[in-house]
């Protein structure tokens, strides 16, 4: 049985219940302005970086419903006919505006917005809030990590640790925020992202001794390639590829133990052996503290997995899509806005503005309903 579906299915049960109910009292194709802010960040955070604007487009131009989603929705009972009617003629008409890709956020940050009439911009929160909480998640600890990294580069290499898709969406995400390659060819293919890898501890296991692996590897991918050296001993690994590769050995991994105890022995014996610009690469579970704990340590590059593709402990920016906006019986946009104890909202279509220091730096985000720039902002 085939699993691909239109983004159209995206759209969860309720969106279409409130269409359906909406088309029947008249209010459909009143104009609505919804928002997409984050009510708080993640404990720990002072900001966030907004991801995923790239793929949503791609979403929302796709976003159709063909003859067998409106077949699946007939069949369950979903909606009535009139729904399906509406639904197979559905093209977003309205209008979305946002942040750019890789700006900070705050809480309460505008940072999409979607204009249109309440029918076509009801249906869109699914798939806006699935692609934006996820891809701004990866962002923000994305950005962190290369933060704490400084000048050193990052590989990403978190595809088997997360959802298929969500692993090509990762690897964007990261590289949106600086992280320097990917090991996900499917990333490389429809976003650019530059692609690395290196040999898993299966390669060197598969031959009759490490230093055959080794002899293999670099007579297929060159002086320059990568050596694993923690499948056996360390500082045996290291001697038998400087010795096979030469001084102009690229690089050795570490995936194990006290990694910065382990660097320092290993640069001392790659400059004991003359390989002075061979590079030092550690792996193993890393996150923006284990990075930070590196700084002092003899690396030359990370490689980061699991804690990336998970949001480094925020699995979810925790955006809402609200509506802030919506045209009344004469035709005049009116602010709502919900007033339930824990989680009120502000009504009004919202514009962002960032303040500038004496230097010309961004010192704080001005959001307002007028729509005026303040004084000193941009």
């Amino acid at each position: 049985m085939s699993t691909s579906m239109s983004s159209a299915l995206l759209t969860d049960h309720y969106e279409l219940t409130m269409l359906q109910a909406a088309l029947r009292s008249g209010v459909a194709f009143r104009r609505a302005t919804f928002e997409v802010f984050a009510r708080h960040l993640p404990e720990g955070r002072r900001y966030g970086v907004v991801a995923g604007t790239g793929r949503l487009l791609d979403a929302l131009r796709d976003f159709r419903f063909g003859e067998p989603e409106l077949a699946f929705l007939r069949e369950n009972r979903v909606v009535d006919e009139r729904t399906l009617e509406f639904l197979s003629g559905y093209r977003f008409s309205g209008d979305v505006y946002g942040y750019r890709e890789g700006e900070c956020y705050f809480p309460g940050s505008p940072i999409l917005t979607v204009e249109g009439t309440f029918a076509e911009a009801v249906l869109l929160e699914t798939v806006v809030l699935s692609i934006l909480n996820h891809d701004c998640a990866i962002a923000a600890a994305a950005s962190r990590m290369v933060h704490a990294a400084g000048s050193r580069p990052i590989i990403e290499m978190g595809s088997r640790r997360t959802h298929e898709m969500a692993a090509v969406a990762a690897a964007r995400a990261a590289y949106l925020c600086g992280f320097a390659s990917s090991s996900n060819l499917m990333a490389g293919r429809l976003y650019g992202v530059p692609t690395a890898g290196t040999a898993a501890h299966a390669f060197t296991l598969l031959h009759d001794s490490e230093k055959a692996a080794f002899r293999a590897q670099i007579d297929s991918l060159g002086a320059g390639t990568t050596l694993l050296v923690d499948t056996y001993d360390v500082a045996q690994a290291v001697r038998t590829g400087v010795e096979l590769a030469g001084p102009d050995l690229g690089a050795v991994r570490l995936d194990s133990g006290d990694l910065a105890e382990v660097a320092y022995a290993v640069r001392a014996q790659l400059d004991e052996l003359g390989a002075h610009k061979t590079r030092i690469i550690v792996t193993s579970d890393l996150d923006e503290y284990t990075i930070a704990a590196l700084a002092a340590a003899p690396v030359d590059g990370y490689g980061v997995g699991t804690s990336l593709v998970t949001g480094s402990g925020a699995p979810t920016a925790a955006l809402v899509y609200k509506l802030v906006a919506r045209q009344d019986e004469e035709g005049v946009m009116r602010p709502v806005a919900k007033r339930s104890v824990g989680k009120p909202s502000r009504g009004g279509r919202k514009h962002a503005f960032r303040r500038l220091d004496e230097s010309g730096t961004a010192d704080a985000e001005l959001v307002t309903v007028s729509g005026d720039r303040p004084a000193g902002s941009r």
